[in-house]
């Protein structure tokens, strides 16, 4: 589904990604764990084109997005539910829904029941788990082929977490997309993984299968 090879990225005279290659395959949850600072969401930042590659290649369905602009990802079937939601506050949720979609599929509501109850009230005004249920809900309208999350728990209380983690579950397990899972939260990591890669100063030091991450002493790598 999604090919990343020798992808570099810069930031001044910082080497931020250092030649990262790696796969992630339709109806699996590839998780991408590390530290804080090691370059994940720089990573993301440069799938989506919203920092161009300095070298290296991103090709989604066999074809070359390397320079696309993040518009045309989008376009291509790519989804994103960046670091800290990022929701339109001021606008109600609905209208936070229909960004980029002309009607809001009515599977949005069967996996975030609580978005059709609120459609009226601004994004600014729900809860920091409601506004990451929306945000990923807004990701889904577009019917992407490819889910990026950043983070989906950050400031999560646990109940909403446990919703989250559902709907992914469920989202793989139809085939119909590829996940990409950056997570801090190892538990949340390990419970979704069906492959998992390690981050540290900007390469993958380790792969597997999440199904290892335990034999593989993941956790341990995650220390500060």
């Amino acid at each position: 589904m999604l090919s990343i090879s020798g992808l570099n990225q810069y930031y001044g005279g910082s080497h931020i990604l250092r030649n990262l290659s790696f796969d992630v395959p339709a109806g699996k949850v590839t998780t991408l764990l590390g530290r804080n600072g090691v370059g994940k969401t720089t990573l993301l930042r440069t799938l989506m084109g919203l920092v161009p590659a300095a070298k290296g290649a991103v090709v989604f369905h066999d074809r070359d997005l390397t320079r696309a602009k993040p518009y045309e990802r989008v376009r291509a079937g790519i989804g994103y539910v960046p670091q800290g939601r990022e929701i339109f506050p001021r606008l109600t949720v609905e209208e936070n829904l229909l960004m980029g979609a002309p009607r809001v599929p009515e599977r949005i509501f069967e996996m975030f029941p609580v978005l059709k109850t609120m459609l009226g009230r601004r994004g600014g005004d729900l809860s920091g788990g409601q506004q990451q249920q929306l945000a990923i809900g807004r990701a889904l309208a577009l019917r992407p082929k490819l889910l990026i999350l950043d983070e989906p728990t950050e400031g999560i209380q646990p109940s909403i977490i446990k919703d989250i983690e559902r709907v992914i579950r469920a989202l793989a397990a139809s085939g119909e997309m590829a996940i990409l899972l950056v997570e801090q939260y190892y538990d949340f990591a390990r419970s979704l993984a069906d492959q998992y890669l390690v981050m540290e100063r900007g390469e993958i030091v380790a792969r597997g299968r999440g199904a290892d991450m335990e034999r593989d002493r993941v956790k341990a790598m995650l220390a500060v």
